[in-house]
């Protein structure tokens, strides 16, 4: 049985409309065509599709059975050209993203929402881990694409890596507000809440600290900027923290100034080297990186 896609057509149109004249009105094709397309599917599977009763062709029981996969088979045909269409617009797709804790809640949820805006048919799956489990999912291919810190380099892997600015955030009304910078010595008998000491932030931080002959003064160490932020929001002391983060809080009573000297917070966009990336994801990656250009150090 040598089925074609034009003889389903013409038998699913007679089916629903009961004559080969409104059929083959509907299909834009002669009289005729139909009755030629009929004549071959019969041929094809074996039987007559149909019997006239009262002026109208009607299936007769097999084609009856038939029916309902050849309009599944059609609708999924359907399917297939309009999902084409709307990924040659780029308007379609699922893309799925690990990233930071901290972005999960602060920058990147405003820029997936504009970017999804004029993308009607796309979906997302967002998850949130730390950097080493983000790096074991874009090995393995189980995301498209990461948004993490501190990578080193993986061979299964490419990453774009941007250095964002720092600055030092602080309560409203708090003595720094008559600063236009800070700088390690001014930070000396100040609660100062901080990244792990395991990051490579925190090492670059407390370097700073170092070459200006002070020491750190630790008091409250956390794995996320966000979480600093919200701490410092509510009048727990000061911190140092990626520009990106501070801007989220600066309406929750939360005042920054610039850093000096400048440490920056590196970050990487991760996808994996072997796999071929949707053009939905490629298009994410490089409007997450347009993103955070307002924030991009001198030597990012």
């Amino acid at each position: 049985m040598a089925l074609r896609l034009r003889q389903l057509e013409a038998f699913q149109a007679v089916a629903r409309l009961g004559s080969m004249t409104r059929a083959a009105r509907h299909l834009n094709v002669s009289q005729p065509a139909v009755s030629r397309l009929l004549s071959s599917f019969a041929k094809s599977v074996g039987f007559e599709p149909f019997e006239r009763k009262g002026g109208q062709l009607v299936p007769t029981q097999e084609a009856r059975y038939l029916l309902s996969e050849v309009t599944r088979v059609l609708d999924g045909l359907q399917h297939i050209e309009e999902l084409s269409r709307d990924l040659t617009a780029r308007t379609a797709g699922h893309l799925r993203i690990a990233c930071l804790p901290g972005f999960a809640t602060s920058h990147l949820p405003g820029v997936l929402m504009q970017f999804l805006k004029n993308r009607p048919a796309v979906t997302v799956t967002l998850e949130p881990d730390r950097p080493e489990r983000i790096l074991e999912w874009i090995i393995g291919e189980q995301y498209d694409c990461g948004i993490t810190d501190g990578f080193t380099g993986h061979p299964a892997t490419e990453s774009q890596n941007i250095r964002l600015r720092s600055v030092c955030i602080f309560p409203k009304g708090h003595q720094f507000t008559a600063k236009s910078e800070i700088w390690p010595e001014d930070i000396i008998g100040e609660k100062l809440i901080h990244t792990r000491r395991g990051s490579a932030f925190y090492s670059d931080l407390n370097q700073a600290f170092v070459d200006y002959g002070v020491a750190l003064p630790s008091w409250i160490e956390t794995r996320q900027f966000t979480a600093a932020c919200m701490m410092v929001s509510q009048g727990a002391g000061v911190s140092v923290v990626s520009e990106l983060d501070a801007v989220q809080y600066a309406d929750m009573g939360l005042e920054m100034r610039p850093f000096l000297p400048e440490v920056s917070h590196k970050l990487s966009i991760l996808r994996p080297i072997a796999k071929t990336l949707s053009v939905v994801t490629l298009e994410f990656i490089e409007t997450f990186a347009e993103s955070l250009l307002p924030y991009q150090s001198g030597d990012g």
